[in-house]
């Protein structure tokens, strides 16, 4: 079979899209398991199908490199709106849904968009986190490879786990997250957001995405990262935040009810048919 597909980035958070508009395809995660392998195939950090939808604009479905569906993307999800304009099927302002929800998104400028992420959530139940008491887990202590981290556990529609450190560039993330990834405490798995601050409303990150490993850049991550460094009184509520990642610069902001929107880049790569 030959599948026609579209490569895209946000902040080096490459995806392969497919058009489904016509009706969602049933083997998605075979695909994304068959096409991410890089240098073997198309190469990238997963899947997204844009599918049809009865309350928006469009509906993300989003597979993670190995296969497993995610809820949400944050990066993923600018992709699909600049997807959605360049095709006319959208303009400047639309609603995409998504698994977490319906998320609204503005054209801020060429490329770059705006989305309304929604709600952080503390509460260990949403995250979910268990095993570690009925406590929001904040700036709490955990055990991986045989070292504490201090880290604070959040919902972003999927789930994260934010640990302050003071070099990010320093870690050595394959050997230590999949340890995250797989801790007992998180039941679904976790995504893993190191950060460091660099100066007043200044973070660098890097990432462990669940399914997939270290990425360039993940979307839901950087609200994460954000909501935790407010949480934690590093950065300030209402303000401009910036995250400068591998792949590139998101600005986030925090209000003070945990309403989160997130502006950043999203980009077409190129088009391409490949043989399944």
């Amino acid at each position: 079979m030959r599948l026609e597909f579209t490569k895209m980035h946000g902040c080096g958070n490459d995806y392969i899209y497919l058009d489904c508009l016509t009706g969602m395809i049933d083997n998605a995660p075979e695909l994304s398991r068959l096409l991410s392998p890089r240098r073997f195939s198309v190469g990238s950090d997963g899947l997204i199908c844009i599918a049809p939808s009865d309350v928006a604009d469009a509906t993300m479905r989003m597979f993670n490199a190995d296969g497993s569906e995610s809820a949400m993307c944050g990066n993923g999800i600018r992709c699909v709106a600049q997807w959605l304009y360049e095709h006319g099927v959208a303009g400047d302002e639309m609603t995409i849904e998504t698994l977490a929800g319906v998320k609204h998104l503005s054209r801020k400028g060429e490329g770059v968009w705006q989305v309304e992420m929604g709600r952080a959530e503390f509460e260990p139940t949403l995250v979910p986190v268990k095993g570690l008491g009925p406590d929001p887990v904040i700036n709490r202590a955990i055990a991986v490879e045989g070292q504490p981290w201090q880290v604070t556990a959040i919902s972003m529609g999927n789930p994260h786990c934010v640990t302050v450190v003071d070099d990010v560039q320093a870690l050595d993330l394959e050997r230590i997250g999949p340890g995250f990834e797989n801790h007992p405490a998180f039941p679904e798995h976790v995504n893993t957001e190191f950060i460091q601050v660099m100066g007043k409303n200044h973070l660098a990150m890097r990432v462990w995405e669940r399914g997939s490993g270290e990425t360039l850049a993940c979307g839901t991550g950087a609200c994460a990262a954000a909501a935790a460094s407010v949480m934690l009184r590093l950065c300030d509520a209402g303000a401009d935040i910036a995250l400068d990642l591998p792949g590139g610069r998101l600005t986030i902001r925090v209000d003070e009810d945990w309403q989160i929107r997130m502006t950043g880049p999203a980009k077409t790569v190129y088009t391409g048919v490949v043989e399944v």
